[in-house]
């Protein structure tokens, strides 16, 4: 039988970006594979309906084209099956492909995955999972579907970040990356370190901090290596907190965050575990407007959220 794919990508997707390059990247792909199955999806429920149609076919990957939003939904989908997730960049952080070493460039992503696919090679890389018991959700035994859960293939995080990413969420206005800057400026008026729980398999501790990072790869934000030493083929975490420095401090840690040397900092901790529990703690712990949590750059509910890294989750062309 032949090798069968889909590309899957939301008409929305970068204001149109991902519809404005879908035909031209099906067009590379049909002549490698022997059947292509086209997803335009608005919603997610679409999006599994037509990938489950599909699927019954017979499906060997499923390449989503966009940016960290569509990695974040073929994650769920291909996570705890056999299916091979492949991605053809087209957002502004793509920080998944990164990790994964996949080409910028649309048309050079196209060709990695098409060799692969007609190769047969793919490997296996682990995956966060995000336990929300208190969750009540309705039964779903199709792939990917975790009724208990959320997947995550790059970076949890909560606390300034996180704060960061929320707020530029509401902002209407600068456009792009203006947007986050704006949003920057407003959190470091504004923030406050909080004191947290962090529990994990090696110990736990309690401490003010300005945010908790939890990673299955190194990346987020548009390529912050935020923990830089992560690996998604090691079977753990990387935790990075940063402590409670003050404004000043923490405006000179900030610039470190792209380099990677940002973890050389005293109020800095790091570890590397394989299950972590983030609750808040201390006087804070039933204050209104609690921190929120974003993985793989989507918004969560808050805290507190456990987390156990599950080793070689997810199928990915290459």
């Amino acid at each position: 039988m032949g090798v069968r794919a889909a590309l899957a990508f939301h008409p929305g997707s970068g204001k149109g970006a991902a519809a404005q390059l879908a035909g031209a990247v099906a067009s590379r792909l049909r002549p490698h594979v022997d059947a292509l199955d086209v997803i335009e999806a608005d919603s997610v429920e679409t999006f599994r309906t037509r990938l489950d149609t599909a699927r019954a076919a017979g499906l060997d990957a499923v390449l989503m084209l966009g940016g960290d939003g569509a990695a974040h939904q073929g994650v769920q989908y291909c996570a705890g099956t056999d299916l091979a997730l492949g991605l053809i960049p087209s957002g502004t952080g793509n920080d998944l492909a990164r990790a994964l070493g996949v080409p910028t460039d649309p048309a050079a992503a196209v060709d990695a995955a098409t060799t692969a696919l007609n190769a047969h090679r793919t490997r296996r890389i682990d995956l966060g999972h995000i336990e929300r018991p208190h969750i009540e959700r309705p039964h779903d035994d199709r792939p990917g579907a975790d009724p208990a859960g959320t997947w995550f293939g790059t970076v949890l995080c909560t606390g300034f970040d996180a704060s960061v990413n929320a707020r530029a969420n509401s902002l209407a206005w600068p456009p792009g990356p203006r947007r986050y800057d704006l949003a920057i400026l407003a959190e470091l008026a504004s923030f406050r370190a909080r004191t947290v729980r962090v529990a994990t398999e090696r110990g736990e501790w309690e401490q003010p901090a300005m945010l908790v990072a939890v990673g299955n790869t190194a990346w987020y934000g548009a390529g912050i290596p935020i923990c830089p030493a992560a690996d998604p083929e090691d079977g753990l975490f990387d935790v990075t907190v940063v402590g409670a420095v003050g404004y000043r401090e923490l405006l000179r840690v900030l610039p470190r965050l792209r380099t990677g040397r940002h973890v050389e900092h005293s109020e800095v901790t790091t570890v590397r575990v394989r299950r972590v529990r983030i609750e808040p703690a201390g006087p804070e712990r039933d204050a209104a407007g609690g921190w929120p949590v974003f993985a793989d750059g989507e918004p969560l509910d808050g805290l507190p959220v456990s987390l156990t890294c599950v080793p070689r989750a997810l199928p990915v062309l290459g």
